[in-house]
């Protein structure tokens, strides 16, 4: 027997039964066939690496005023590691859940993906445009950055889950 609970706010006043969990089995079957999930699988280690060395970067050129180019580079890099992973989550998304952002199970988690992407996207038409500065733009480069972490931890929390109710547990 499925676990449910009651969805009391449906419209003609009758309740009905929702999957407690992440994913329907359905849902999680199209989950475990598609490539895109293996594509998330590798891009996400690889965009966090780049964070990781952004930062160390940003943080260097802004504590010293040394490795401009470098941190400037590794920004780059970063951003384009997002835009990719945000186009192949949106592809995954459709795959598993039939829409291609903002559903239901990745609602928030989406929408701060798309802070993140204003906020990166910001700096690069920062440095395109040379507004800001060159430290200014290394401090937009940190809050795109600070954003993303939050962003990264809300799906390590959701994947975490994910795993707890494949097990049983949640």
């Amino acid at each position: 027997m499925r676990k449910t609970v009651k969805d009391f706010g449906a419209s003609d006043g009758v309740a009905s039964a929702v999957p407690i969990g992440l994913y329907t089995p359905e849902q999680r079957a199209r989950r475990d066939a598609s490539v895109w999930t293996l594509v998330q699988g590798i891009l996400a280690p690889l965009q966090f690496l780049a964070f990781a060395v952004s930062t160390v970067l940003v943080l260097r050129y802004l504590a010293s005023g040394d490795g401009y180019l470098a941190a400037t580079i590794s920004i780059l890099i970063k951003t384009a590691l997002l835009l990719t992973i945000m186009v192949t989550g949106a592809i995954w998304e459709k795959a598993v859940f039939g829409q291609y952002l903002l559903a239901p199970a990745f609602f928030w988690e989406d929408v701060v993906s798309f802070i993140v992407i204003a906020l990166h996207l910001a700096y690069v038409a920062a440095l395109m445009t040379g507004a800001l500065g060159a430290a200014g733009q290394m401090w937009l480069a940190l809050a795109a950055y600070a954003t993303y972490a939050i962003n990264a931890v809300q799906f390590i929390l959701k994947l975490r889950r994910a795993r707890l109710q494949s097990r049983g547990m949640a």
